[in-house]
C-alpha cells in the first residue's frame, strides 16, 4: 500500500510513476534505483516494480550488502571487448529486435524494456562506477554517514541523486519485530539515526535539499499494548503491528519544518486529529514534486490509472 496505493492487486510503484511523469536528468544511469540489503533485492521487487506503466519506469534494485562498487554492480564492464564493439553489438541487436517487432506489431511493451534495458546497462559503464564509488568523497563526509550498510547506501543516494537520479529508495530492514521489540526498536533506530542526519546535513550543505524531497517512513506502527505473549519461553513482551497509527516524516523539496501534523487518541492506538490515509500521502507528494495527483494517469485495461487511484487529498497543512 505504502509503495503502490494499492492493498492487494499488481500496480505500478511510486518511483516508477514519478519517472513516468518526471523522466530523468541523466540517460547513463537508471531513473530509479531501489538500494536494498542482500536478500531483498528479488523478495522486494514488487515495491519498484512499474507494472503496466512503460518499462523504461521500472526500479533498478542493488544489492548493498558489499561495500565496493564492483561488488554492488558486477559485470558492469565488459573484461573482453571493447566499447565501440558493444555499441556495434547493440546496434545490430536493437535492429533485429526493430525488425521482429514490426511483425508483431504495436503492444510490445516487454520488448521495448528490454531494448531500453540494453541500452541503460551499456551507458551505465560509462557513469555507474564513478557513481558507486564512494571511496571518492572526503574521508569527513563518509566518517559523517558512517562506514555502516545504512551510511553507506545514503550517501550512495546522495551521489545518484547529485548525478540526476530522478528516485532512490534505500531500504532499512529488519523493524518487523515482536518479542523483544523495544530493546530492538533502540537498536534499529540508532543504526539509520546518524546517516538520516548525515544526508540531511550534507543536501543542505550541497544546496540540493530544496529540491530533493526526503521521505522516512515503514507501513505501520506498535500497539500502544503489551503482546505479553510467549512468557513461557522467557521472551520479552513486545507488541503487535498496528495500522491505524503510524508517523513518517519529511524533509526539504516544499516541506514547511518544523510541522508536526495530526494527532492520535490519548492511548496512541487510533489516529484522530488530522487523519491522513496513504492515498493523501501519495498526492501530497506527487504536488511537493509538481504533479496534480488526478491528472497524472495511464490508460491500461480500458481505464485511466492513477497512484492514488479514486483518492487522495493534498496536505496543504505541510506545505511551505
Amino acid at each position: 500500500m505504502m509503495s503502490t496505493g494499492e492493498l492487494t492487486l499488481v500496480r505500478p510503484s511510486m518511483g516508477s510513476w514519478v519517472t513516468y511523469g518526471l523522466g530523468t536528468e541523466n540517460q547513463n544511469l537508471p531513473a530509479f534505483v531501489a538500494l536494498a540489503p542482500s536478500g531483498t533485492t528479488a523478495s522486494g521487487e514488487k515495491h519498484w516494480s512499474s507494472a503496466f506503466l512503460p518499462s523504461y519506469t521500472q526500479g533498478t534494485g542493488i544489492a548493498t550488502r558489499n561495500a565496493t562498487a564492483e561488488k554492488m554492480i558486477e559485470n558492469i564492464r565488459s573484461g573482453s571487448t571493447s566499447l565501440r564493439e558493444q555499441r556495434r553489438q547493440i546496434e545490430l541487436l536493437k535492429a533485429m529486435n526493430a525488425d521482429f517487432a514490426g511483425k508483431r506489431g504495436p503492444g510490445e511493451d516487454a520488448l521495448d524494456g528490454r531494448i531500453h534495458a540494453f541500452e541503460t546497462a551499456f551507458r551505465m559503464q560509462v557513469e555507474a562506477q564513478e557513481a558507486f564509488d564512494i571511496t571518492r568523497e572526503p574521508t569527513a563526509v563518509r566518517e559523517l554517514y558512517g562506514d555502516t550498510e545504512q551510511g553507506r547506501q545514503l550517501l550512495l543516494a546522495r551521489r545518484l541523486l547529485e548525478r540526476g537520479v530522478r528516485f532512490v529508495q534505500a531500504w532499512h530492514t529488519g523493524w518487523d519485530t515482536h518479542d523483544y521489540n523495544d530493546e530492538e526498536h533502540k537498536k534499529l533506530a540508532k543504526a539509520c539515526d546518524q546517516p538520516l542526519a548525515a544526508l540531511l546535513t550534507d543536501l543542505k550543505r550541497l544546496g540540493m535539499l530544496d529540491d530533493t524531497l526526503v521521505l522516512w517512513g515503514g507501513e505501520f506502527g506498535r500497539t500502544p499494548t503489551s503482546d505479553n505473549n510467549d512468557v513461557a519461553k522467557k521472551k520479552s513482551i513486545g507488541r503487535d503491528h498496528n495500522a491505524g497509527a503510524f508517523t513518517v516524516w519529511m524533509a526539504g523539496g516544499g516541506v514547511k519544518p518544523g510541522t508536526v501534523y495530526g494527532n492520535t487518541d490519548e492511548f496512541g492506538a487510533i489516529a484522530a486529529e488530522n487523519r491522513t490515509e496513504v492515498h493523501d500521502l501519495h498526492a501530497t507528494i506527487l504536488h511537493l514534486l509538481g504533479m496534480d495527483h488526478t491528472r497524472l494517469t495511464y490508460r491500461y485495461a480500458g481505464r485511466d490509472f492513477r497512484l492514488t487511484d479514486v483518492h487522495g487529498h493534498v496536505v496543504k497543512g505541510i506545505l511551505a
